[in-house]
């Protein structure tokens, strides 16, 4: 199982990373409750090393990274549709107007 899930829980992680770099440019008087080490040699470091990781397991270990890749995206139009419709139905989605 862990096969499957960890080239996508990487490439999550990349982007939570990244995040933070467009954070810090988008909203730079924001409030900090934390701090990121190293930042920004640190953050850039790890992108490039998950980075790197990932495309070892794409050319090493294809038949469990394709698979799991194909889960993550598959969950993307199930995102849209549960954002549509939600769960109870009633709600609007974040963002909706609201009349």
């Amino acid at each position: 199982m862990l096969d499957y899930i960890i080239f996508a829980v990487l490439v999550f992680y990349i982007l939570t990373i990244i995040g933070l770099f467009v954070l810090r440019r988008t909203r730079p008087d924001a409030d900090r409750p934390y701090k990121a080490i190293g930042y920004p040699v640190l953050p850039a470091l790890y992108i490039l090393m998950a980075i790197f990781i990932d495309v070892v397991l794409l050319r090493y270990k294809p038949q469990y990274t394709w698979p799991g890749l194909i889960i993550v995206l598959l969950g993307i139009p199930v995102y849209f549709i549960w954002r549509r419709y939600g769960a109870g139905g009633s709600s609007p989605a974040p963002g909706d107007a609201v009349s």
